[in-house]
């Protein structure tokens, strides 16, 4: 039997540059307000930017993890039973499956600042998707930790 234990875990954060466009939407916030007054243009950079920050902070918590014979990619759980072999996609390769080559029907966990991608096949014949696209930053330890042929 198996334990619980975590094999792989990556959270997918947003950027650095994109917390200085928070604090850019908290400046504009705080400019939109100066015609009320000091305290208006306070609280108008102080909310946008914590608004800014709560929207990239959620977009940027989204986890891809292998733990207790399962892929837990975002909100999606599938068995590792269920699925075939992956593929470390580089950025060329991701750029395409994220566009002209993606099927309408796939499981895709994209963020466009992370340039390198895997691909999972699902093999489990009653669900109807054909491959997950996962964006990591390590393919490679992905691919391993799901136990698949890592080809490329």
């Amino acid at each position: 039997m198996q334990t619980s234990a975590t094999e792989y875990e990556e959270r997918l954060t947003a950027p650095r540059s994109w917390w200085f466009v928070a604090v850019l939407v908290g400046v504009s916030g705080g400019l939109i307000m100066l015609p009320f007054g000091a305290l208006a243009l306070l609280g108008g950079l102080v909310a946008g930017t914590a608004v800014a920050a709560v929207v990239i902070s959620s977009y940027g918590s989204v986890r891809i993890r292998v733990v207790a014979d399962s892929l837990v990619a975002g909100e999606a759980r599938i068995p590792l039973s269920a699925l075939g072999d992956s593929h470390v996609m580089d950025a060329e390769e991701c750029a395409a499956w994220r566009t002209h080559k993606a099927d309408t029907r796939a499981f895709m966990l994209l963020r466009s600042y992370i340039r390198t991608g895997l691909r999972v096949e699902v093999t489990d014949p009653e669900d109807p998707t054909p491959y997950l696209y996962l964006s990591t930053r390590n393919p490679e330890r992905l691919a391993a930790a799901l136990g698949g042929d890592a080809g490329r």
